[in-house]
């Protein structure tokens, strides 16, 4: 995890809950008190976020003193703790809110990704994640899923050609699409991995002709399709299918020989999971 951009997001967290000061702490609580809290485990699930809490805490309270039980990625059941921690009153309760919004968010996608995981045992699919992200938290929603078992696709724009409907439509065409993007790798001396999304099997029987791509997305394929789909790109690329995809019809659509199932819901549509900060 970039510890730079980790810095920036817990100032700006804080800075968005503090404002001018945490006045209902300030004014019943001497800057002196200290105290400690626990960090109590309210519903089963994948713990996620330890990790992040721990680095909220010590950027406000350098000193604060950590006791860790359990770790990232550990299965939790209701009365588990996972950590203590004591120091500064005032530091527990402007950083409450903000370690409970990361933890239990990251532990809600980590579970839900863990639950798709299980689905796919005993096969080669991977589960990846999509930029259906928070905007702002998506390095940590994207660590999540890598905590609950799936994979990373991109980590945004900058990290990976992706070549969608619009981009095609937009560039002429699949073909020029494909050699424009050959062309602008070669100017700039990048290289990144250049993935193209089809929409049918004429589309598909283009690429094939073209080439000079690494993975293809089958899009909004439904399974029959998505078969004969594999078995004439026939390991040529790295295959993904991506579009409608359940949890139901997930071990179907892997079982079709695609390598990879990206998920928007991973991250976009989770329940965060039930977890508290209670003073000891």
């Amino acid at each position: 995890m970039n510890k730079h951009l980790l810095k920036e997001f817990i100032e700006n967290a804080l800075r968005e809950d503090i404002g001018d000061g945490d006045h209902s702490s300030l004014s019943c609580i001497p800057a002196s008190a200290t105290g400690k809290v626990q960090l109590l485990v309210k519903e089963s699930g994948i713990l996620a976020g330890v990790e992040v809490a721990q680095t909220i805490f010590k950027q406000v309270e350098p000193d604060i003193k950590i006791e860790q039980f359990l770790a990232d990625g550990t299965k939790i059941k209701p009365g588990d703790i996972a950590f203590t921690v004591e120091g500064s009153v005032h530091t527990l309760l402007k950083t409450e809110r903000l370690v409970l919004n990361v933890m239990q968010r990251m532990s809600g996608i980590a579970t839900q990704t863990n639950e798709y995981v299980k689905q796919l045992e005993g096969l080669n699919t991977k589960v990846l994640d999509t930029r259906k992200t928070t905007p702002g938290m998506r390095m940590l929603e994207k660590a999540a899923v890598k905590i609950g078992g799936g994979e990373n696709h991109r980590m945004g724009l900058f990290d990976m050609i992706m070549l969608k409907d619009n981009h095609i439509d937009f560039a002429g065409g699949i073909e020029k699409a494909i050699l424009s993007v050959k062309k602008y790798l070669a100017n700039k001396g990048k290289d990144l991995k250049i993935e193209i999304e089809v929409r049918n099997m004429d589309e598909l029987n283009e690429v094939l002709r073209v080439g000079g791509i690494q993975r293809i997305m089958l899009d909004n394929f439904d399974i029959p399709t998505s078969r004969k789909a594999v078995e004439l790109i026939n390991g040529q690329y790295e295959i993904e299918s991506s579009g409608g995809i359940t949890i139901d019809t997930l071990r179907d659509y892997a079982e079709t020989g695609v390598d990879f199932i990206s998920v928007g819901a991973l991250t976009h549509q989770i329940k965060s999971l039930d977890l508290s900060l209670k003073a000891l």
